[in-house]
């Protein structure tokens, strides 16, 4: 095949994406093996950080002898990073929630790396070029050997114009929700929320908290301090290509405060693990999501008990 600035352009658009996701694919299900039984695949800082910026740095070296104008990589950088997320649909099998988060991180190093790339190889130094890689590549590999683990909590609370004892008993078990989300990821597809069910009213009892589309989260009672306190493990959990295949629940707690004045302070806590990295930026995702399921919940729970308290 000659040389030809057509080829030169196609294989700046198709040759980086087709290398990225096969080495995001590589270290996905080779980390796979050294991830604890039963929990998710890590995806590191690397895979979208370093990757995308030597998708822009090799898409670069194809371009180099184009007169491409900063409009042209711009908008080559879009349909680079179109491929890469369908590539990562089909042979990932990532969801699509999962990707429209991901998109503006790879956006942003793709195009960082194009211009990265433009300034390496306008200056024909091949001393620099292959420094610059070989310092990218020492980072990538350094943290795909390092150990990744992160925990988090969030907290959130909700004034509710009644008693504790008005309140307990929606919050260890709950009516189906039948108000249509408000979050926008929700809206999008992401599970929400929509009953929580128990087995018994004791410490070791069972309890699940089903999503609309019908997933179930298993859950055991750890704490049940009657109008007070109600802590629960998270004992089993779906896998699936969205959110949850990224983050695991791994404990939920409802505290209720007696205001002394007909109102009662409800707060709700929840401890999650983040295999996604970095976390400076999927951890505000996270955030995000949690703290929209607690107010849905809480917000349902003031509803029915709110509701309670003036039939009395």
């Amino acid at each position: 095949m000659k040389n030809t600035p057509l080829t030169q352009k196609l294989s700046g658009l198709f040759i980086p994406p087709i290398c990225a996701v096969a080495i995001v694919g590589i270290t996905k299900f080779g980390l796979a093996e050294f991830a604890a039984e039963g929990s998710s695949p890590v995806f590191i800082f690397s895979e979208f950080v370093i990757v995308p910026i030597l998708m822009g740095i090799l898409s670069a070296w194809f371009w180099r002898k184009l007169n491409l104008t900063g409009t042209d990589r711009t908008l080559y950088s879009i349909y680079t990073i179109v491929l890469t997320i369908l590539l990562c649909y089909i042979f990932l099998q990532e969801g699509i929630i999962c990707l429209a988060i991901v998109s503006p991180l790879i956006f942003a190093f793709v195009f960082a790396g194009i211009f990265i790339g433009k300034a390496m190889f306008s200056k024909n130094n091949n001393t620099l070029n292959v420094s610059v890689v070989a310092m990218l590549l020492f980072i990538f590999m350094g943290d795909a050997l390092s150990k990744h683990e992160y925990e988090n909590e969030v907290t959130d609370t909700m004034i509710v114009h009644a008693t504790p004892a008005q309140i307990w008993k929606n919050v260890v078990a709950f009516k189906r929700i039948e108000k249509k989300p408000g979050y926008w990821l929700f809206r999008m597809g992401l599970p929400s929320p929509v009953e929580s069910t128990v087995d018994g009213y004791y410490v070791g009892a069972g309890r699940k908290c089903i999503f609309s589309n019908g997933y179930t989260f298993g859950e055991k009672i750890a704490v049940y301090n009657e109008n007070k306190d109600l802590t629960f493990d998270i004992t089993d959990q779906p896998r699936d290509p969205e959110i949850m295949n990224h983050l695991d629940l791994v404990r939920g707690q409802f505290l209720l405060k007696d205001n002394g004045d007909g109102t009662t302070t409800l707060t709700g806590n929840s401890w999650y693990k983040l295999y996604v990295f970095p976390t400076w930026y999927y951890d505000s995702w996270a955030q995000s999501i949690v703290r929209n399921v607690h107010v849905r919940v809480m917000e349902h729970i003031k509803e029915l008990s709110e509701n309670t308290g003036a039939k009395n």
